[in-house]
């Protein structure tokens, strides 16, 4: 309900009624709104990080797997979330933020990771700094979800994410590297 209505949107008595029990009973196991909204969305994140785990495990190159990331977020991160997000945001500004926190640990270590596997299989270059570079990917994800940066109106969220992709594989790929994305570009 949080994720197709918002979090301001659904209250307590909704969630009560749509799961055909009392507010006394989900007061049994959250404290308050807050509570319950600070849950659903580590939940929802704990699941999407599992889900790019599972990815990380089928052993691609490094470009390969910064594709099918992207295609598997794309796919499960489509506009309909973008409300909800806003409204954790407004509403609920500190659980945005210790989620954010949680992001950036959870893709820091996933960028750096990918970093160093691709400049070991040549694909990137290796004199990047992969602590600079992971932060600087991690800014620039979450700069283009901003809506005053990058308008809808100007830029879609599929183009934007394959754009930044491409402007974060260039800057740091191989002739090798850059190569293989053309191909990979040419696919998605």
């Amino acid at each position: 309900m949080f994720m197709k209505l918002g979090f301001k949107s659904v209250t307590m008595d909704d969630i009560a009624q749509e799961m055909g029990i009392s507010k006394k009973t989900i007061y049994q196991h959250y404290a308050n709104k807050t509570e319950l909204v600070t849950g659903v969305a580590s939940e929802i994140i704990n699941k999407i990080s599992c889900d790019i785990d599972t990815i990380y495990a089928e052993s691609h190159n490094a470009i390969k797997e910064l594709f099918e990331i992207r295609k598997y977020l794309k796919t499960t991160l489509d506009n309909e979330y973008m409300a909800p997000v806003h409204q954790l945001n407004k509403y609920y500004p500190d659980v945005a933020l210790s989620l954010r926190a949680n992001q950036f640990d959870k893709m820091h270590d996933s960028v750096k990771d990918n970093l160093r596997r691709g400049i070991d299989e040549g694909l990137y270059r290796p004199e990047i700094d992969t602590e600079f570079i992971s932060r600087i990917y991690f800014t620039g994800v979450a700069g283009i979800k901003d809506a005053s940066l990058f308008p809808e109106n100007m830029y879609n969220k599929t183009q934007t994410t394959r754009l930044y992709l491409e402007y974060h594989l260039r800057a740091v790929g191989t002739p090798k590297g850059i190569a293989l994305m053309e191909e990979y570009l040419l696919e998605s």
